[in-house]
């Protein structure tokens, strides 16, 4: 122990503690064993790895980003926050490779939604390589939630990279966008209405998440549009979604997309944690349709929409989350109550949440052997009430889409379904230039 009573690790300097910031407190205050809360993270790599030189690589990439170097610090029932401690070393091994065959990628998958790593082990990542049929390379990463998010994971990912393959892996510069005013259209819905639910499918005695991945083109867009990719990705969730509930005979609603918005540099300097902010972006039942109607009037509406959302001020979870936080009363009252709460808001929770990971800013350029990623695969957690999440990123001019459901509400062949919806609705936002 150090002089004024606090642990120190060998040498004599002081364990560094953080407090848990606002969303990793609301969601360790939720967590469950059932469906955790993970992240998963697929890379694919045309060629193998070296073991050895991946676990180096990818040990040292941890300490160049020493923040993700943490565990939960344990504390008595009445402290007043969680806090993270800093480690100067990961706890215990990282990567791990299992043995190759025919159901070796989706095991691991299995493993990344149904096992979360322990927040009380640092880092709280997982690595396993896994070779394919052909010479390749699978990087599946799965990501405690509660610590830190995709974004994070894979900036300390591109680090390992490039220290393995001794390749440039800087971002790439992010397109320059116009600044709009802050300003919601007056013809979106009102957040107070209860949103439409995504209609229940086939479920599974099975607890926990099913995960279905894909590779699509992406949409075409009319040089100079008004609006973007991720724009017809939010009309084309919404469109799969209000299509879905008619098949099942839902009742009307409107349907509120909760979209994360990630404003951080992607740099070295990106701050490692969870680092988005969350809007919704809400659309009424009789402009979905026909299928959207009047298609380019739908794209620009959402476009409106999406960015007068991104530019208004909020914090991450939103102003009710940081009073639910505050540390006036035991850490253990307030789980009680926002757990309370939660359940008491599920009917106004969004319908479902789409997270754009946008165009791969790194070349996670593995160097000569393994090769540079071919593909890259996100998926977010997807527990009640919403049960489906929908995230997409893009490599190589290609759309990798995850979908990731509550085997509660979804079975795998629901899965198979609104992914060809989720396909036949995005492309039908390529709409021809005028």
């Amino acid at each position: 122990m150090t002089a004024v009573g606090r642990p120190a690790w060998p040498g004599g300097r002081p364990v560094r503690r953080v407090p848990f910031p606002v969303v990793d407190e609301i969601a360790r205050h939720c967590l469950q064993d059932e469906e955790p809360e993970t992240v998963h993270i697929e890379v694919r790599l045309p060629g193998p790895v070296d073991p050895a030189r991946l676990t180096k690589a990818f040990g040292e990439a941890l300490r160049r980003h020493p923040r993700i170097l943490m565990r939960e610090a344990p504390g008595r029932w009445y402290r007043r926050r969680y806090e993270w401690e800093l480690t100067p070393e990961a706890d215990g091994p990282v990567v791990a490779f299992p043995a190759p065959g025919p159901d070796a990628v989706r095991d691991a998958r299995t493993r990344a939604l149904a096992q979360a790593p322990p927040l009380t082990t640092a880092p709280p990542v997982r690595l396993e390589a896994v070779p394919e049929d052909g010479g390749g390379t699978v990087l599946v990463l799965t990501v405690n939630h509660t610590a830190l998010d995709g974004p994070a994971c894979l900036r300390v990912v591109a680090t390992a990279a490039e220290l393995y393959g001794g390749r440039d892996n800087s971002p790439a510069a992010p397109p320059v966008r116009a600044v709009e005013p802050p300003r919601v259209p007056g013809d979106a819905p009102s957040n107070w209405s209860r949103p439409a639910r995504v209609a229940p499918g086939t479920p599974s005695t099975t607890p926990g998440n099913g995960l279905l991945v894909a590779e699509l083109p992406l949409p075409h867009r009319p040089k100079g549009a008004p609006y973007t990719v991720n724009d017809q990705l939010m009309v084309a969730t919404a469109l799969t979604v209000a299509h879905w509930n008619r098949e099942h005979g839902a009742r009307p609603r409107p349907l509120r997309i909760t979209m994360p918005v990630d404003d951080r540099p992607r740099d070295l300097t990106m701050p490692i944690g969870n680092g988005t902010r969350l809007v919704e972006v809400p659309y009424r039942w009789d402009e979905l349709m026909h299928d959207g109607g009047d298609m380019a009037a739908l794209l620009h509406r959402t476009a409106s929409r999406t960015r007068a959302l991104k530019s208004l001020p909020r914090p991450q979870l939103g102003h009710g989350a940081a009073l639910l936080t505050a540390p006036v009363v035991p850490v253990a009252w307030r789980a009680a109550a926002t757990r309370a709460l939660r359940r008491a808001a599920s009917p106004w929770t969004s319908t479902i949440l789409l997270s754009n990971i946008g165009r791969i800013p790194y070349p996670l350029d593995f160097g000569a052997e393994a090769g540079r990623a071919r593909a890259v695969w996100f998926s977010a957690p997807a527990r009640m009430p919403r049960g489906l999440t929908v995230t997409t990123a893009s490599t190589a001019g290609r759309l990798h889409l995850a979908l990731r459901w509550s085997r509660t509400l979804l079975g795998d062949g629901d899965g198979v379904r609104l992914r060809d919806l989720f396909a036949h609705h995005l492309h039908s936002t390529e709409v021809p230039a005028p």
